[in-house]
């Protein structure tokens, strides 16, 4: 193979992964650096945010794609954590289903360990079931257990790894179909010896506003998915840190960065896409949080989204995509 990605190659990936990786991105051998544009963005400040990348670990769940590699491989994870720490990423959030997706979870452990092992940092990602069966809140509850039990409280085997923001674990919520009564969640996580921070994406319902402590931005339009991709969510970030700022000065902002999105190889997908512009959707998606936050009201997080969901088109494993001087900056994410 002719062309050598230079976020990857050092890793020595088998070729078959490489070949595998690197077809789910046209253009591919004229692939951007993350951690170039993670340095040129986001120079190192005392103030700075710290880099969250979300992570998916499904990989070799026959439910989804094959890209090349198990996410349940240790040597896997620790080329993955290695080059997540070299682009300057700090931890991962990891998409958690608790023991509904027991593959994941497996794989949640294993991530944990070298996390641990290698002076990383990982959070859960807890995903609210999707099934309307009336059993959210029961599934909820059962999932925090088991979050406490194996990953976030002190008896946890990881628990030293896990993270922490002012002290205290951060556990990202990301919502369905919103059946979930998260009084009863957050009346339960308040018993524990330290009780978790928890971050909902954007808007949380408002009968339940109140048992949120933060919300963090994810990958999305302005206004609408457009044909060409050419909205790539500008304004959303804008209203986004416009509304921290202004209407929730006390909760916890974690901004949004993303390389661009593509659905079409995901089982579910809906033909939505959002032009890479050539590697510019993620530079500048990593800055604009600049106009609101400075060294002197810093911002706690940044989460990419995401560090591999290739059926999503929003990876950057892989690295960015880049436009050559005949390539047209449209469809290449």
């Amino acid at each position: 193979m002719a062309c050598r990605n230079s976020e990857m190659r050092r890793f020595e990936l088998p070729l078959l992964l490489l070949i595998v990786v690197m077809s789910f991105f046209p253009g591919g051998c004229n692939r951007g650096s993350v951690r170039q544009a993670i340095n040129q963005r986001l120079p190192e400040s005392a103030g700075g945010p710290k880099l969250v990348a979300d992570y998916q670990p499904w990989f070799g769940d026959p439910d989804h794609i094959n890209v090349g590699y198990n996410s349940q491989d240790p040597a896997v994870i620790r080329r993955q954590v290695e080059q997540a720490k070299n682009m300057g990423i700090y931890a991962f959030a990891v998409d958690w289903y608790a023991d509904r997706k027991l593959f994941l979870d497996r794989s949640t452990a294993i991530l944990a360990r070298v996390s641990q092992q290698m002076q990383f940092h990982y959070a859960l990602m807890y995903d609210e079931t999707e099934e309307n069966n009336g059993h959210a809140t029961e599934d909820a509850l059962a999932a925090m257990d088991e979050a406490y039990k194996n990953y976030i409280g002190p008896q946890a085997p990881t628990h030293d790894a896990y993270l922490l923001y002012q002290g205290r674990p951060v556990l990202f919520i990301f919502p369905k179909r919103g059946g979930t009564n998260w009084d009863q969640v957050r009346q339960m996580v308040n018993t524990w010896e330290s009780p978790p921070w928890l971050i909902y994406k954007d808007d949380p319902p408002s009968l339940y506003a109140k048992d949120f402590d933060g919300e963090y931005a994810w990958v999305h339009p302005s206004h609408q998915w457009m044909p060409d991709g050419s909205d790539w969510g500008q304004d959303y970030l804008d209203a986004f840190y416009r509304k921290m700022k202004t209407k929730y000065p006390d909760k916890i902002v974690v901004g949004g960065a993303w390389p661009g999105f593509n659905d079409k190889r995901a089982s579910w997908g809906l033909n939505r896409h959002m032009d890479g512009r050539c590697g510019k959707t993620f530079e500048d998606t990593l800055s604009l949080f600049r106009k609101y936050y400075d060294d002197s009201h810093p911002l706690p997080f940044l989460l990419i989204a995401t560090w591999n969901d290739y059926e999503e088109g929003t990876a950057i494993e892989a690295g960015l995509p880049k436009c050559s001087s005949n390539t047209h900056a449209a469809g290449e994410t």
